[in-house]
């Protein structure tokens, strides 16, 4: 019998890494294995700093869940790597927006 997905929400990628290491190694599928090994190789924070960061760029870049998602995911270092994120939207995000989403990001990227 398929199942039926009642909610979706985007997690970054350290958050992914911690949910399928809290089920155990031993108890993984293949998928769920590759996908592990993925997470730890491509996560550059902790779980707890990327849900920090999460909330920061949420709150204060004026950014809906998966941009902040994408941005915490990637962690881009410039203003125009992070443009890219930004430009599929309807919105025009200001330089000065930018430039304080980039400065929180590089705080926790010095932590």
């Amino acid at each position: 019998m398929p199942r039926k997905i009642l909610k979706t929400r985007p997690v970054t990628i350290p958050q992914v890494k911690d949910i399928l290491e809290s089920l155990g190694r031993e108890n993984l599928d293949q998928f769920q294995y590759r996908t592990l090994d993925y997470a730890a190789k491509m996560s550059y924070l902790d779980s707890e700093s990327a849900e920090k960061l999460l909330e920061e760029l949420k709150s204060e870049g004026a950014l809906d869940e998966e941009e902040a998602v994408q941005i915490v995911n990637s962690m881009p270092k410039s203003i125009e790597e992070l443009r890219v994120f930004l430009a599929g939207g309807r919105k025009i995000v200001e330089t000065s927006k930018l430039e304080k989403i980039l400065s929180l990001l590089n705080k926790y990227r010095n932590e």
